[in-house]
């Protein structure tokens, strides 16, 4: 059977290499300040339009950075090209001390760095099996068992592996993307708005769920509407504005910063 055509190119190719221990979910100790991502001045865009002008920002190993803005500020743009799906027109995209600004999406997923969109980020045709599997594409060998990880991690898909992706609510769907994403043990996950659309009470399940996996050893960028809550759980979190750095801080501090208000209504 021909698989079918990937939802989005860097979410869901499962191009990753290596595999780390059982017991963690991937990924590195908390607790190393070593950079694991730095962008240095990126620009990017779309046609003849860049939308971000020189963005800059860090994750270090074993941290939770969040990214926030008002809409249009270049968030998602920005996490496209780290993911490699967006051509970085100057500045530099490091991860693990390499260069990747102008690697493919499936390579920077050998890297270890896995993207999840904020929609078309499952196969909606094949069953929550069939998704994870596809995930694990490239692993030499330990799928099943990994499979079986993901399963004690999302107990609600593990009820029902043969159920079709696109029959799922959204919150099993974010876990069934999530899941897919951690199937190769990734370094770096980064999550655009995946609490976008759940009810409250999902939403903070979903919260829940990332720190769990942050615990186990994987470092998150997020990309989030859910200010409040996000920046909570941060270790740090930047503010973009019209595609450029406006404020960087501890995660609590930004919550009490007095500019936050006035760049949310685009003052």
């Amino acid at each position: 059977m021909t698989p079918p055509e990937p939802p989005d190119a860097g979410a869901v190719e499962p191009e990753a290499a290596g595999s780390a221990a059982p017991a963690s979910q991937g990924g590195e100790p908390r607790g190393n300040s070593q950079p694991l991502l730095q962008c240095s001045e990126v620009v990017a865009g779309y046609g003849a339009t860049n939308i971000l002008h020189g963005v800059s920002l860090a994750v270090n190993r074993g941290e939770v950075v969040t990214i926030i803005g008002p809409n249009g500020s270049g968030k998602s743009t920005l996490m496209k090209a780290i993911a490699g799906l967006v051509r970085v027109r100057s500045g530099r995209v490091s991860f693990r001390d390499a260069d990747v600004s102008h690697f493919p999406p499936q390579r920077i997923v050998r890297e270890g760095l896995c993207y999840v969109p904020q929609v078309a980020n499952v196969f909606p045709t094949l069953s929550i099996r069939e998704n994870l599997e596809m995930g694990g594409f490239i692993r030499r060998g330990g799928s099943e068992e990994r499979i079986q990880e993901m399963f004690r991690m999302f107990p609600d898909l593990g009820r029902r592996p043969n159920q079709q992706a696109g029959s799922l609510s959204g919150g099993q769907r974010q876990m069934l993307a999530i899941g897919r994403a951690l199937m190769v043990e990734p370094t770096l996950l980064i999550l655009d708005e995946p609490t976008a659309g759940l009810a409250p009470a999902i939403m903070h399940s979903t919260f829940e769920m990332l720190q769990d996996i942050n615990r186990g050893g994987v470092s998150l960028l997020l990309v989030e509407q859910n200010t409040r809550e996000a920046l909570m759980m941060s270790d740090r979190g930047y503010v973009l504005a019209v595609g450029e750095n406006r404020l960087e801080d501890k995660g609590s501090a930004l919550l009490d910063h007095p500019e936050l208000e006035m760049l949310y209504l685009g003052a």
